[in-house]
């Protein structure tokens, strides 16, 4: 084997990563939703997440998420994404994840990347959220030939998350008159409320009523770190609100059942005692979920507006890959690779 052809393995900062995405957040956007109908298309291998969880901290877990897909240009990506969640690490001061991403080579196999990913997380999910809103909001927009009433958004946890979609707004394309906070510690809600208002020129406010923050809005995004379920009245959704449930475990399963639910991957969601998991396992069907966003990309009709939307992406690890090696192509011709990080090549 010689030197030319041997592989090589790069390096890449979270400074680097968050770099390239706050460029280039419309790109991110297009490779979530070209990955998504991928999957929908069968392009994809995406197994279930497994999680490694400590009996000395249950709120805690690490969770690996290995993936490969193919592009409509037959291209294919490959890797695995490791994260943690440790909510403690708010009461240090520090974000609850922090992750890293590998990048194979799909020739050899080879590592070829690894890439601080917690950013790289923050940003697939914060793209789907908005690829979703885009969809499930389309029928309003194609009902009407005068401009749609202003919305009125609500973010239901003020974190990194939270942030991130924040910031990601503007590419849905629609007119938004008001953003509300909402945060157990209202120093993190009054944190994100002016970063939202300097940044992106929003009238933003915080509230401290959960109550309040969901009935006076009409696009709902949860970004918590909840473990279970902590809201069970459906009359506080009867206006029929979008509903971005990102943390997944926030609704009972009586505001599930009274809504249209729409999914990344249905096996993905409905498993690691979800809410709609827990909806599951209380009515012994599936029949609840209404379709997935892979499905609405593709052309699926969205739900109708007569009652309560509720998205909820387990995230899937080929969006983290697709990013990662978007990320990489803007990158590694910048990059030096790591002298003699595959060290002894002899196979004899």
């Amino acid at each position: 084997m010689n030197a030319l052809s041997l592989p090589q393995f790069r390096v890449f900062t979270g400074e680097q990563i968050d770099a390239a995405i706050g460029a280039g957040r419309r790109a991110v956007l297009d490779t979530v939703e070209a990955a998504y109908r991928a999957h929908h298309d069968g392009q994809t291998v995406n197994p279930e997440s497994q999680f490694l969880r400590f009996p000395d901290g249950q709120r805690n877990r690490i969770i690996s998420l290995p993936a490969h897909i193919r592009d409509a240009n037959g291209e294919g990506a490959t890797g695995i994404k490791w994260i943690s969640s440790f909510p403690e690490n708010i009461e240090r001061g520090m974000p609850r994840a922090s992750a890293v991403l590998i990048l194979n080579d799909v020739e050899t196999g080879y590592p070829m990347a690894c890439m601080e990913a917690s950013i790289i997380s923050a940003a697939r999910t914060s793209a789907s959220a908005i690829s979703a809103l885009r969809c499930l909001a389309a029928d309003a927009r194609a009902a009407t030939t005068t401009p749609l009433r202003p919305l009125r958004v609500a973010f239901v946890g003020a974190g990194v998350i939270a942030r991130h979609v924040a910031e990601c707004l503007p590419l849905a394309m629609l007119p938004i008159d008001e953003v509300t906070v909402h945060d157990l510690n209202p120093d993190y809600a009054m944190s994100l409320a002016r970063r939202i208002g300097m940044r992106l020129g929003y009238e933003v406010r915080t509230e401290a009523s959960l109550e309040r923050t969901i009935r006076a809005s009409d696009v709902v995004v949860f970004a918590t770190t909840a473990s279970s379920p902590y809201l069970d009245n459906p009359d506080w959704f009867s206006h029929c609100p979008i509903v971005l449930h990102l943390s997944l475990r926030d609704l009972a399963p009586a505001i599930v059942l009274e809504s249209y639910n729409v999914v990344d991957d249905i096996d993905h969601c409905l498993r690691a005692m979800t809410s709609l998991h827990l909806t599951e396992v209380e009515t012994g069907h599936r029949r609840f979920v209404t379709t997935s966003l892979p499905h609405l990309l593709c052309g699926g009709e969205p739900p109708a507006r007569d009652r309560p939307i509720v998205f909820s992406p387990f995230g899937l690890g080929i969006l983290d890959i697709a990013v990662g090696r978007w990320i990489y192509e803007q990158l590694a011709a910048q990059q030096a690779p790591v002298p003699r990080f595959f060290y002894d090549m002899q196979r004899a």
